[in-house]
């Protein structure tokens, strides 16, 4: 394989640091590079070459890491009081007897979820979360120091404990400060107020319910309503209640711990309104798209997904020489690119430090799914790390015969079907008068499997838009002239098709996609098309490698665990269909910082191409970034 080496353009490569100068008698310094993939932080504040010394900024991060990890083991203990009653009982006869223990330890499953919560919030550096942390230790830590100066509390070792971690913890965040930097969207305050009168409101009276239904007190009949929305109302807020001022109401322990629950569940929600991340920014503007109708216009055949990137519910970050972009979406907090970034590889660097920028601002994870092997380097080369994904089936047209015994099941198929007295049309969309594009539509609408347009990676998320004359369209008809199936191809450059749309009648002959695809491939070269890329098959060379004489026990139980789930979501299938043309196989991978962050990355990726449906909020809640940012 050749070099894939990228160099950078000096348009879209950021100013060096200006060169030490040597003085008489004293050796030239030598320059040292931090690599990009420690730069992150600083990308975020506006470039590497800020004025904050290496001493200080490695100080930051360290004293980060330690309010991320003190969160984390605050939580791993809060949890563990909650099933280890010992321990729990401890924890909590020290902070009743007058005493303290260090910030955010109280010994409950409550608290532990929300100090987890925490945790995750100041691991992705959200401003908020260091606001409210410093917001609760400050205070805690002033009372602390005041309850010292009491000779009872002075004389306990564990007080001198807390106040010491305690204290470390408010100085890390203090000097940790900028590390710290991912902001939230403007509308989190009000939402979370919201959300928090309402839900209130609706949880006292649901408790209030749950109160009315199971009281087992002798006198329940002088408790009125009001005095049991009161003590669901206590319950909620601090999770517990005064019995003795409620001698008409008595509930089993089990509604007592239900209304925990829902404490608990309100605010955690009140919690992620407040704290969570932007969830898009502006989607494509009519600029951005003919900016990059321009880019794959002299760069389009480098990537089979490029086409793709015109998916208008992307967003776009260019160089700054406007000679590359990076196409993506913000899915559950996370940013997910697709393929190659567009335009001149000299330039991609240019756009892919100010994307991996705008995400560390907004606190979103960044990942590429589809990447080729050349911009998988450059992305890896920025802090990013790869994972083969699968491969694409490309077919070069030229070189395709349905000759030989290796392609005699697909030459029966096709036989078969053609006797059939199928006939296939091939027209570009610009061709299709606007009357038969809207019946095609509405037949492709028809033979779609399920209410969602699956597709976000390799497929363009519309058909007959008027802007995109230029993809192809194959209809095939019976022998009775009826629609049977359509398949429609974006354009991969001048001279390159790539699969978008595959919609067939669902009592359809056999072998029918088969057919229409031959019978592109043979009429490409009138269509002036040398390439064709079609399915991408995840996870091949498992299928491919563990079926071999030899395969390891490992890659064995791999390629069946792969063949059980084929079931749902024809995995294996895919592969099969595709290697019946004899394609090139072409990797592709998907990219990520953190090893944690994939099972995250694999949700957002899923929702984006269709698979899963995550519930959201209300429309009337839903929030116009657009007129926001503008």
């Amino acid at each position: 394989m050749a070099d894939a080496r990228v160099t950078v353009g000096p348009d879209d490569r950021p100013a060096p640091p200006p060169l030490p100068v040597s003085r008489p008698g004293r050796p030239v310094p030598r320059l040292r590079f931090r690599p990009v993939s420690r730069l992150r932080t600083a990308w975020g504040r506006g470039g590497p070459w800020r004025g904050t010394s290496e001493r200080r900024a490695a100080l930051a991060r360290r004293a980060a890491a330690f309010v991320v990890w003190y969160v984390r083991a605050v939580a791993c203990v809060n949890l563990l009081s909650a099933v280890w009653v010992s321990l729990g009982q401890d924890v909590r006869r020290h902070n009743h007897a007058d005493l303290f223990t260090p910030y955010l330890l109280t010994a409950g499953f409550a608290s532990g979820v929300f100090t987890l919560f925490l945790a995750v919030t100041l691991r992705r550096r959200k401003r908020a979360a260091w606001i409210l942390n410093l917001a609760l230790a400050g205070p805690f830590l002033v009372l602390l120091g005041l309850a010292m100066t009491l000779p009872e509390v002075r004389r306990s070792p564990q007080n001198w404990v807390s106040l010491v971690l305690t204290a470390a913890f408010v100085g890390a965040l203090l000097a940790g400060r900028r590390e710290f930097y991912a902001v939230g969207d403007r509308a989190n305050p009000r939402l979370a107020a919201a959300l928090a009168a309402g839900g209130l409101l609706c949880c006292s009276l649901l408790a209030a319910l749950l109160v009315t239904v199971t009281n087992q007190a002798p006198d329940a009949a002088r408790s009125t309503f009001l005095e049991r929305w009161h003590y669901g109302a206590l319950r909620l807020v601090s999770v517990a209640a005064d019995n003795a001022r409620f001698p008409g109401i008595a509930t089993p322990n089990g509604v007592d711990v239900a209304i925990n629950v829902l404490s608990t569940v309100l605010l955690l929600a009140v919690v992620h309104a407040a704290f969570r991340s932007r969830r898009a920014v502006d989607p494509l503007t009519a600029e951005d798209e003919r900016r990059l109708r321009e880019l794959l216009a002299r760069h389009g055949e480098r990537d089979s997904l490029g086409y793709f990137a015109l998916r208008r519910e992307k967003s776009v970050v260019w160089s700054p020489t406007g000679k590359a972009a990076v196409a993506y979406r913000v899915v559950g907090g996370v940013s997910l690119a697709s393929g190659d970034p567009l335009g001149d590889p000299e330039a991609w660097p240019g756009a892919i430090v100010p994307w991996l920028a705008e995400a560390r601002t907004h606190g979103w994870i960044p990942a590429v799914v589809g990447a080729g092997e050349e911009a998988g380097t450059v992305y890896a080369r920025h802090g990013l790390d790869a994972l083969e994904l699968g491969d694409e089936a490309l077919v070069e047209t030229a070189e395709f015969t349905l000759e030989g015994r290796a392609m005699r099941t697909v030459r029966q198929a096709h036989n078969r079907v053609r006797r059939a007295g199928h006939r296939v049309r091939i027209r570009r969309h610009e061709e299709i008068p606007a009357e038969e594009m809207a019946s095609l539509l509405e037949r492709a609408d028809d033979w779609r499997d399920g209410a969602t347009e699956r597709g976000f990676s390799m497929a363009l998320g519309r058909l007959g838009d008027p802007a995109d004359g230029r993809c192809v369209m194959v209809e095939c008809a019976d022998a009775e002239g009826r629609l049977r199936a359509l398949l429609s191809f974006v354009p991969w450059g001048p001279r390159g098709l790539s699969l978008d749309l595959m919609r067939r009648a669902r009592d359809c002959d056999n072998g029918l996609i088969e057919f229409m695809v031959i019978e592109l491939l043979r009429a490409a070269p009138e269509l002036g098309i040398a390439q064709v890329s079609l399915n991408f098959a995840m996870f091949r060379s498992v299928f491919e490698r563990g079926a071999r004489l030899g395969a390891g026990p490992v890659l064995r139980l791999w390629r069946s665990l792969l063949s059980f789930f084929s079931r749902w979501w024809q995995i294996e299938s895919l592969y099969r269909a595709n290697a019946k043309y004899r394609p090139i196989w072409e990797p592709r991978f998907v990219l990520f910082e953190k090893s944690a962050d994939l099972p995250r990355i694999a949700v957002a990726a899923a929702r984006a191409e269709g698979f899963l449906e995550a519930p959201g909020l209300p429309k009337w809640l839903h929030r116009r970034h657009l007129a926001s940012r503008r």
